[in-house]
Protein backbone atom coordinates (compact mmCIF):
# COMPACT_ATOMS: atom_id res chain seq x y z
CA UNK A 1 0.00 0.00 0.00
CA UNK A 2 1.67 3.24 -1.13
CA UNK A 3 0.93 6.18 0.92
CA UNK A 4 1.75 9.95 0.17
CA UNK A 5 2.69 13.14 1.90
CA UNK A 6 -0.94 14.81 2.18
CA UNK A 7 0.15 18.61 2.45
CA UNK A 8 -3.68 19.55 1.96
CA UNK A 9 -5.46 22.73 4.10
CA UNK A 10 -8.37 20.54 4.79
CA UNK A 11 -9.82 17.32 4.78
CA UNK A 12 -6.35 17.05 5.77
CA UNK A 13 -4.14 13.82 6.38
CA UNK A 14 -5.26 11.70 9.45
CA UNK A 15 -2.86 9.27 11.51
CA UNK A 16 -2.27 6.16 10.14
CA UNK A 17 -2.87 3.88 13.16
CA UNK A 18 -6.34 5.35 13.83
CA UNK A 19 -6.94 4.68 9.60
CA UNK A 20 -5.90 1.22 10.22
CA UNK A 21 -8.39 0.65 13.05
CA UNK A 22 -11.35 2.37 11.16
CA UNK A 23 -10.56 -0.23 8.78
CA UNK A 24 -10.50 -2.83 11.05
CA UNK A 25 -14.11 -1.76 12.52
CA UNK A 26 -15.50 -0.93 9.47
CA UNK A 27 -17.67 -3.77 9.01
CA UNK A 28 -18.22 -5.05 12.59
CA UNK A 29 -17.76 -2.46 15.74
CA UNK A 30 -16.41 -4.18 18.91
CA UNK A 31 -18.54 -7.08 17.94
CA UNK A 32 -22.04 -5.39 17.49
CA UNK A 33 -22.54 -7.09 14.28
CA UNK A 34 -22.62 -3.63 12.14
CA UNK A 35 -20.53 -0.54 11.34
CA UNK A 36 -20.60 2.79 12.88
CA UNK A 37 -21.92 4.05 9.70
CA UNK A 38 -25.38 2.05 10.63
CA UNK A 39 -25.81 2.55 14.32
CA UNK A 40 -28.45 4.43 15.74
CA UNK A 41 -27.27 7.27 17.65
CA UNK A 42 -29.24 6.76 19.99
CA UNK A 43 -28.06 3.27 21.05
CA UNK A 44 -25.83 2.62 23.74
CA UNK A 45 -23.03 1.25 21.04
CA UNK A 46 -23.13 4.86 19.88
CA UNK A 47 -23.84 6.82 22.85
CA UNK A 48 -20.54 4.82 24.23
CA UNK A 49 -18.57 6.08 21.76
CA UNK A 50 -19.61 9.41 22.02
CA UNK A 51 -19.26 9.91 25.85
CA UNK A 52 -15.69 8.28 25.44
CA UNK A 53 -14.64 10.96 22.71
CA UNK A 54 -16.05 14.05 25.27
CA UNK A 55 -14.19 12.33 28.27
CA UNK A 56 -11.40 12.06 26.05
CA UNK A 57 -10.99 15.85 25.03
CA UNK A 58 -12.18 17.31 28.45
CA UNK A 59 -8.61 15.11 29.98
CA UNK A 60 -6.80 16.00 26.37
CA UNK A 61 -7.37 20.09 27.04
CA UNK A 62 -8.31 20.08 30.41
CA UNK A 63 -11.52 21.38 30.32
CA UNK A 64 -13.14 22.82 33.37
CA UNK A 65 -16.45 21.07 34.61
CA UNK A 66 -18.24 24.99 33.76
CA UNK A 67 -17.99 24.53 30.42
CA UNK A 68 -20.27 22.49 27.77
CA UNK A 69 -18.31 20.27 24.97
CA UNK A 70 -20.74 20.23 22.19
CA UNK A 71 -20.71 18.07 19.06
CA UNK A 72 -22.29 20.14 15.77
CA UNK A 73 -22.83 20.50 12.43
CA UNK A 74 -22.38 23.37 9.91
CA UNK A 75 -18.86 23.63 10.06
CA UNK A 76 -17.07 26.81 11.96
CA UNK A 77 -18.81 28.80 9.30
CA UNK A 78 -22.14 28.13 10.65
CA UNK A 79 -20.69 29.31 13.68
CA UNK A 80 -19.99 32.82 12.45
CA UNK A 81 -23.73 33.24 12.70
CA UNK A 82 -24.25 30.80 15.67
CA UNK A 83 -21.94 32.58 18.12
CA UNK A 84 -23.56 36.16 17.59
CA UNK A 85 -27.18 34.50 17.96
CA UNK A 86 -26.41 33.43 21.00
CA UNK A 87 -23.77 35.61 23.06
CA UNK A 88 -25.25 39.16 22.26
CA UNK A 89 -27.38 38.45 25.46
CA UNK A 90 -28.57 42.13 24.98
CA UNK A 91 -25.65 43.97 24.01
CA UNK A 92 -25.66 45.38 20.45
CA UNK A 93 -22.01 44.83 19.05
CA UNK A 94 -19.01 42.65 19.08
CA UNK A 95 -15.41 43.02 18.66
CA UNK A 96 -13.49 41.47 15.59
CA UNK A 97 -10.21 41.22 15.06
CA UNK A 98 -9.35 40.71 11.21
CA UNK A 99 -5.97 38.29 10.94
CA UNK A 100 -7.09 37.11 7.60
CA UNK A 101 -10.05 35.85 5.69
CA UNK A 102 -11.74 33.59 7.82
CA UNK A 103 -11.82 36.38 10.00
CA UNK A 104 -13.38 38.96 8.04
CA UNK A 105 -15.51 36.10 6.86
CA UNK A 106 -16.63 35.56 10.77
CA UNK A 107 -16.80 39.49 10.80
CA UNK A 108 -18.94 39.60 8.17
CA UNK A 109 -21.88 36.78 8.95
CA UNK A 110 -21.87 38.11 12.42
CA UNK A 111 -22.60 41.70 11.17
CA UNK A 112 -26.19 40.31 9.91
CA UNK A 113 -27.09 40.03 13.73
CA UNK A 114 -25.35 42.60 15.81
CA UNK A 115 -22.58 45.40 14.77
CA UNK A 116 -19.20 43.61 14.16
CA UNK A 117 -16.70 46.32 15.28
CA UNK A 118 -13.44 46.14 13.48
CA UNK A 119 -11.38 46.17 16.41
CA UNK A 120 -8.18 45.58 14.60
CA UNK A 121 -7.30 44.05 10.86
CA UNK A 122 -3.75 43.98 9.16
CA UNK A 123 -5.37 44.07 5.61
CA UNK A 124 -3.47 46.75 5.01
CA UNK A 125 -0.32 44.27 5.02
CA UNK A 126 -2.07 41.31 3.04
CA UNK A 127 -2.82 39.84 6.11
CA UNK A 128 0.66 39.26 6.74
CA UNK A 129 1.04 39.89 10.45
CA UNK A 130 -0.58 40.14 14.23
CA UNK A 131 -2.01 43.76 15.03
CA UNK A 132 -0.08 44.74 18.43
CA UNK A 133 -2.74 44.33 21.04
CA UNK A 134 -1.73 47.51 22.71
CA UNK A 135 -3.48 49.16 19.08
CA UNK A 136 -7.01 47.42 19.15
CA UNK A 137 -9.81 49.67 19.65
CA UNK A 138 -12.12 47.62 21.81
CA UNK A 139 -15.46 48.22 23.05
CA UNK A 140 -16.02 47.65 26.93
CA UNK A 141 -19.53 46.90 25.90
CA UNK A 142 -18.79 44.35 23.36
CA UNK A 143 -20.82 41.28 23.80
CA UNK A 144 -17.26 39.85 22.82
CA UNK A 145 -13.59 39.97 21.25
CA UNK A 146 -13.61 37.29 18.57
CA UNK A 147 -10.05 36.25 16.81
CA UNK A 148 -9.27 33.27 14.60
CA UNK A 149 -6.46 31.73 16.36
CA UNK A 150 -5.11 30.45 12.83
CA UNK A 151 -5.70 31.71 9.57
CA UNK A 152 -5.36 28.51 7.25
CA UNK A 153 -5.06 30.62 4.18
CA UNK A 154 -2.36 33.09 5.17
CA UNK A 155 -0.14 31.50 7.82
CA UNK A 156 -0.59 33.90 10.62
CA UNK A 157 -1.36 32.48 14.10
CA UNK A 158 -1.86 33.41 17.87
CA UNK A 159 0.90 32.44 19.66
CA UNK A 160 -0.53 33.76 23.17
CA UNK A 161 -4.36 34.61 23.27
CA UNK A 162 -5.09 38.26 24.22
CA UNK A 163 -6.36 39.88 27.20
CA UNK A 164 -9.95 40.37 25.92
CA UNK A 165 -10.26 43.35 29.20
CA UNK A 166 -13.52 41.71 30.95
CA UNK A 167 -15.75 40.51 27.80
CA UNK A 168 -15.88 36.73 26.64
CA UNK A 169 -13.04 35.92 24.54
CA UNK A 170 -14.59 33.81 21.28
CA UNK A 171 -12.09 31.68 18.62
CA UNK A 172 -12.40 30.18 15.95
CA UNK A 173 -9.50 27.37 16.23
CA UNK A 174 -10.49 25.07 13.24
CA UNK A 175 -7.54 25.19 11.78
CA UNK A 176 -5.13 24.84 15.06
CA UNK A 177 -7.42 23.13 17.52
CA UNK A 178 -5.94 20.27 19.73
CA UNK A 179 -2.54 21.37 18.30
CA UNK A 180 -0.75 22.67 21.31
CA UNK A 181 -1.89 23.38 25.39
CA UNK A 182 -3.77 25.72 25.79
CA UNK A 183 -5.76 27.35 28.62
CA UNK A 184 -9.73 27.07 28.23
CA UNK A 185 -10.47 29.33 30.86
CA UNK A 186 -9.30 32.46 29.06
CA UNK A 187 -12.14 31.80 26.61
CA UNK A 188 -16.15 31.89 26.51
CA UNK A 189 -16.48 30.17 23.27
CA UNK A 190 -14.04 28.11 21.35
CA UNK A 191 -15.34 26.23 17.77
CA UNK A 192 -13.58 24.46 15.43
CA UNK A 193 -14.07 21.99 12.29
CA UNK A 194 -13.06 18.73 12.29
CA UNK A 195 -10.97 18.46 8.98
CA UNK A 196 -7.76 20.14 9.98
CA UNK A 197 -6.41 18.07 13.52
CA UNK A 198 -9.00 15.95 14.58
CA UNK A 199 -11.07 13.90 12.09
CA UNK A 200 -13.11 13.84 8.96
CA UNK A 201 -15.50 16.54 7.96
CA UNK A 202 -18.77 17.20 8.85
CA UNK A 203 -18.32 17.83 12.41
CA UNK A 204 -18.09 20.91 14.37
CA UNK A 205 -16.42 20.76 18.46
CA UNK A 206 -17.96 23.55 19.93
CA UNK A 207 -16.63 24.36 23.87
CA UNK A 208 -18.70 26.88 25.30
CA UNK A 209 -18.88 28.45 29.24
CA UNK A 210 -21.89 27.60 30.76
CA UNK A 211 -23.22 31.54 31.97
CA UNK A 212 -23.08 32.36 28.06
CA UNK A 213 -26.25 30.04 26.90
CA UNK A 214 -29.68 30.23 27.81
CA UNK A 215 -30.27 33.48 26.00
CA UNK A 216 -30.19 33.60 22.35
CA UNK A 217 -31.57 36.11 20.31
CA UNK A 218 -35.45 35.51 19.38
CA UNK A 219 -35.95 33.51 15.90
CA UNK A 220 -32.73 31.37 16.96
CA UNK A 221 -33.00 27.77 15.30
CA UNK A 222 -33.31 25.23 18.23
CA UNK A 223 -30.47 23.47 16.23
CA UNK A 224 -28.33 26.26 16.80
CA UNK A 225 -29.61 27.12 20.51
CA UNK A 226 -26.15 26.22 22.63
CA UNK A 227 -28.77 25.72 25.66
CA UNK A 228 -30.93 23.44 23.55
CA UNK A 229 -27.91 20.97 22.33
CA UNK A 230 -25.95 20.87 25.19
CA UNK A 231 -29.31 19.83 26.95
CA UNK A 232 -30.09 17.20 24.33
CA UNK A 233 -26.39 15.88 24.82
CA UNK A 234 -25.64 16.81 20.67
CA UNK A 235 -28.47 14.68 19.56
CA UNK A 236 -31.08 16.46 19.39
CA UNK A 237 -31.35 15.49 15.64
CA UNK A 238 -28.82 12.99 13.93
CA UNK A 239 -25.42 13.59 14.18
CA UNK A 240 -22.35 13.30 11.88
CA UNK A 241 -21.53 9.78 13.56
CA UNK A 242 -18.72 8.51 11.72
CA UNK A 243 -17.09 11.50 11.77
CA UNK A 244 -17.93 11.96 15.66
CA UNK A 245 -16.57 8.12 16.30
CA UNK A 246 -13.26 8.97 14.27
CA UNK A 247 -12.22 12.14 16.27
CA UNK A 248 -12.61 10.31 19.53
CA UNK A 249 -10.50 7.57 17.98
CA UNK A 250 -7.55 10.90 17.20
CA UNK A 251 -8.19 11.73 20.54
CA UNK A 252 -6.94 8.56 21.74
CA UNK A 253 -3.83 8.93 19.58
CA UNK A 254 -3.45 12.28 20.41
CA UNK A 255 -3.18 10.94 24.26
CA UNK A 256 -0.63 8.23 23.12
CA UNK A 257 1.49 10.49 21.69
CA UNK A 258 2.10 12.77 24.65
CA UNK A 259 -0.78 14.42 24.62
CA UNK A 260 -1.19 18.21 23.71
CA UNK A 261 2.68 18.54 25.11
CA UNK A 262 4.13 16.04 22.82
CA UNK A 263 2.33 17.00 19.40
CA UNK A 264 2.80 20.68 20.37
CA UNK A 265 6.58 19.63 20.54
CA UNK A 266 6.27 17.87 17.22
CA UNK A 267 4.49 20.30 15.64
CA UNK A 268 7.49 22.89 16.40
CA UNK A 269 9.93 20.76 15.64
CA UNK A 270 8.00 20.24 11.87
CA UNK A 271 7.34 24.35 11.49
CA UNK A 272 10.91 24.80 12.40
CA UNK A 273 12.35 22.53 9.67
CA UNK A 274 10.43 24.31 7.18
CA UNK A 275 10.86 28.02 8.33
CA UNK A 276 14.54 27.48 8.72
CA UNK A 277 15.33 25.70 5.06
CA UNK A 278 12.70 28.73 3.68
CA UNK A 279 15.02 31.38 5.83
CA UNK A 280 18.17 29.72 4.28
CA UNK A 281 18.65 30.72 0.84
CA UNK A 282 16.57 33.33 -1.62
CA UNK A 283 14.47 30.89 -4.07
CA UNK A 284 11.38 30.77 -1.71
CA UNK A 285 10.19 33.49 0.52
CA UNK A 286 7.41 33.43 2.99
CA UNK A 287 5.78 36.80 3.50
CA UNK A 288 4.46 36.42 7.40
CA UNK A 289 6.13 38.18 10.09
CA UNK A 290 8.42 35.84 11.93
CA UNK A 291 6.83 35.93 15.60
CA UNK A 292 3.28 35.45 13.83
CA UNK A 293 4.09 32.97 11.47
CA UNK A 294 1.86 29.77 11.68
CA UNK A 295 3.04 26.14 12.67
CA UNK A 296 0.22 24.66 10.96
CA UNK A 297 -0.20 26.50 7.40
CA UNK A 298 3.14 27.30 5.90
CA UNK A 299 2.48 29.61 2.67
CA UNK A 300 5.69 30.01 0.31
CA UNK A 301 6.31 31.89 -3.08
CA UNK A 302 8.66 30.69 -5.59
CA UNK A 303 10.66 33.41 -7.37
CA UNK A 304 8.02 33.43 -10.28
CA UNK A 305 4.85 32.16 -10.74
CA UNK A 306 5.62 30.36 -13.91
CA UNK A 307 7.25 28.08 -11.91
CA UNK A 308 4.28 26.69 -9.82
CA UNK A 309 3.08 24.09 -12.43
CA UNK A 310 6.29 22.79 -12.71
CA UNK A 311 6.81 22.04 -8.85
CA UNK A 312 3.54 20.91 -8.12
CA UNK A 313 4.04 18.71 -10.82
CA UNK A 314 7.06 17.83 -9.49
CA UNK A 315 5.76 17.41 -5.93
CA UNK A 316 2.97 15.30 -7.09
CA UNK A 317 5.58 12.61 -8.53
CA UNK A 318 7.67 13.08 -5.43
CA UNK A 319 4.07 11.96 -3.86
CA UNK A 320 3.79 14.99 -2.04
CA UNK A 321 0.29 16.30 -2.62
CA UNK A 322 -1.95 19.67 -1.49
CA UNK A 323 0.83 22.34 -1.90
CA UNK A 324 -0.85 24.96 -4.07
CA UNK A 325 -1.73 27.85 -2.55
CA UNK A 326 -5.48 29.07 -1.94
CA UNK A 327 -6.68 30.84 -4.63
CA UNK A 328 -6.96 34.14 -3.39
CA UNK A 329 -3.49 34.30 -2.12
CA UNK A 330 -1.29 31.88 -5.17
CA UNK A 331 2.16 30.32 -4.64
CA UNK A 332 2.69 27.25 -2.47
CA UNK A 333 1.05 26.14 1.02
CA UNK A 334 2.15 23.27 3.37
CA UNK A 335 -0.81 22.42 5.46
CA UNK A 336 1.72 20.21 8.56
CA UNK A 337 -1.07 19.57 10.80
CA UNK A 338 -0.90 17.18 13.86
CA UNK A 339 -0.84 13.89 11.57
CA UNK A 340 1.69 14.71 9.35
CA UNK A 341 5.19 13.46 10.41
CA UNK A 342 8.40 14.71 9.89
CA UNK A 343 9.48 12.33 7.85
CA UNK A 344 6.92 13.97 5.38
CA UNK A 345 8.22 17.99 5.75
CA UNK A 346 12.08 16.58 5.34
CA UNK A 347 10.58 14.50 2.50
CA UNK A 348 9.22 18.49 1.31
CA UNK A 349 12.35 20.04 2.19
CA UNK A 350 14.52 17.75 0.05
CA UNK A 351 12.21 18.41 -2.70
CA UNK A 352 12.11 22.14 -2.04
CA UNK A 353 15.97 21.93 -2.08
CA UNK A 354 16.80 19.99 -5.20
CA UNK A 355 14.22 21.96 -7.16
CA UNK A 356 15.28 25.16 -6.05
CA UNK A 357 18.85 23.54 -7.36
CA UNK A 358 17.70 22.59 -10.78
CA UNK A 359 15.45 25.68 -11.55
CA UNK A 360 17.13 28.23 -9.38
Amino acid sequence: MKRVFNFSAGPATLPQEVLQQVQSELLDWHGSGMSVMEMSHRDKEFMSIAQEAEKDLRELMGIPANYKVLFMQGGATAQFGIVPQNLARGKTGADYVLTGDWGKKAAKEAGKFLKANTAASSEGDKFTSIPDPATWKLDPNAAYLHITTNETIHGVQFKSMPDSRGVPLVADMSSDFASRPIDVSKFGVIYAGAQKNIGPAGLTVVIVRDDLIGQTLPGTFSIHDYKTVAENESMLNTPPCFAWYVCGLVFKWIKTNGGLAGVGARNERKAKLLYDYIDSQSFYKNPVKKENRSLMNVPFTLPNAELDADFLKGAKAASLLGLKGHRSVGGMRASIYNAMSEEGVTALVDYMKEFARTKG
